[in-house]
């Protein structure tokens, strides 16, 4: 048997299509939507649409936000013959906020020294924490809270939430595979409130000087919003 980072080989192959079945499986159980992803082929991503331009990590199915599901039947079907990565919709169940390595790493830090009072906000902000091998991090929290001006204004942080979607563990990219630094399972999938992680990423930036110095609008595209999760 011989394994591959960028193709699966022999045996392997369905190992790691049950592998992204099983976890589907296990997010839809918690009542998160998922949706099949392209899956990794030589240095791209193919979802089997002929024609399909897309290299990166990208929705296999064309009308993914009306169909991302937690209907187990629909999820084994969808496994049923390629290895697809798995997809999380996100601006249902959760929104995620994305962000480089080293806020990243600060604020997992905070979290785990601090369990109560985080910056000007009160709550618990232990949550579960994407990381993708090429250094973003997805920290996922309730649904349906802009980000504040002063996170708006980076251009490396973002909010995903109702149409956009995440790479979950175990999805593997060209670097490597999205992994859980900190898994739903070690919180009892517990979210944590929107304001208490942002509160804490803006003293991660204030502690790294990467805070913006005067405000600016930027408005970020879907488009590029999925080209930095897949680069």
């Amino acid at each position: 048997m011989q394994w591959s980072n960028r193709q699966p080989i022999g045996p392997w192959a369905l190992i790691d299509r049950l592998r992204q079945r099983r976890a589907a499986l296990r997010y839809a159980a918690q009542g998160w939507a998922v949706t099949p992803g392209a899956y990794l082929t030589g240095d791209r991503f193919d979802c089997g649409r002929p024609g399909c331009p897309i290299m990166g990590c990208h929705p296999a199915i064309e009308c993914w936000e009306d169909d991302a599901s937690t209907d187990t039947d629909r999820i084994t079907r969808w496994w049923r013959h390629r290895p697809y990565t798995v997809l999380l919709a996100t601006g249902g169940r959760f929104d995620a906020l994305e962000v480089p390595a080293p806020v990243g790493l600060r604020v997992l830090g905070a979290v785990r020294l601090h369990t109560g009072v985080i910056g000007p906000e009160r709550g618990d902000a232990r949550g579960p924490v994407a990381v993708t091998p090429t250094g973003r991090w997805m920290f996922l929290v309730r649904p349906g809270e802009e980000l504040r001006p002063e996170l708006a204004s980076c251009l490396d942080v973002l909010r995903h939430g109702r149409g956009s979607w995440i790479p979950a563990a175990p999805s593997r990219t060209p670097q490597g595979p999205v992994r859980w630094a900190v898994a739903p399972e070690q919180t009892g999938w517990h979210l944590p409130a929107s304001a208490t992680v942002q509160a804490m990423l803006l003293d991660a930036l204030d502690a790294l000087g990467r805070r913006p110095q005067r405000r600016t609008t930027v408005a970020v595209p879907r488009q590029m919003s999925t080209a930095r999760r897949a680069a």
